[in-house]
């Protein structure tokens, strides 16, 4: 490095004589949640080349770096793992659907016939995003999907059952707060409990509900013993 020299002839920072300095080039765009922002923005993905630099000259290759992600509003780079995380608007969706699968699953397995079963998932379904959702497009629901796979009320989770029910849950799980994903089960309780104590069937849908967001099975069945001594 040389030295400057400042307006009072004192010396002032040195130059820089050599470094390395990345060439971006985009090679994507989209929205993402920013976790700088803390917010949806819209994002650049970009991949960088280094150069090593004289004078600042670029002059050799030095080689890829990671690729990265760009904040169109904070500009700061983030690993691509961020484009992991769901935006809000989508996470909204994930959330809203696991309700409505979860309400459906433990329809399905006992309590669709019980007017208070549909009622109080039909009010958990509204409270989670689908506002117009009502009692009897709930019960259509659950009669179709008897009708189409062959299964009957009180039949316990089969491989179909649980295998819609991991679809929803398992990719919502990772982002949810162990709070979070215990509101989803109780809301799936409160429904069973609706018109009575769990079934064996209700409480296997229950337990797989637990199992597809990550809540060990002795925490599930604290939940699940909780929620049936809570007056409803």
């Amino acid at each position: 490095m040389l030295p400057v020299r400042g307006r009072n002839g004192r010396a002032g920072r040195p130059a820089r004589i050599l470094g390395t300095r990345t060439a971006w080039t985009p090679v994507g765009d989209g929205e993402f949640f920013c976790p700088g922002c803390g917010g949806d923005r819209n994002y650049q993905r970009l991949t960088g080349h280094r150069r090593f630099v004289v004078l600042g000259v670029p002059v050799l290759p030095r080689g890829e770096t990671a690729p990265v992600v760009e904040c169109a509003a904070c500009s700061r780079h983030f690993g691509t793992e961020a484009l992991d995380h769901p935006t809000t608007t989508r996470f909204s969706a994930m959330l809203r659907d696991a309700v409505h699968t979860v309400a459906l699953a433990v329809l399905t397995a006992g309590g669709s016939c019980s007017r208070s079963a549909l009622e109080s998932a039909a009010g958990t379904v509204r409270a989670a995003g689908f506002d117009d959702c009502t009692e009897e497009q709930l019960g259509a629901l659950v009669e179709a999907l008897a009708s189409d796979t062959g299964r009957s009320y009180d039949q316990s989770c089969g491989p179909g059952l649980a295998i819609e029910l991991h679809e929803a849950l398992d990719p919502l799980a990772a982002h949810l707060a162990p709070v979070g994903r215990e509101s989803i089960l109780l809301q799936g309780a409160r429904i069973a409990l609706a018109d009575g104590p769990y079934t064996p069937a209700e409480r296997d849908v229950l337990s797989t509900v637990g199992a597809a967001l990550t809540i060990c099975s002795d925490d599930v069945s604290r939940l699940l013993a909780a929620a049936a001594r809570t007056p409803s």
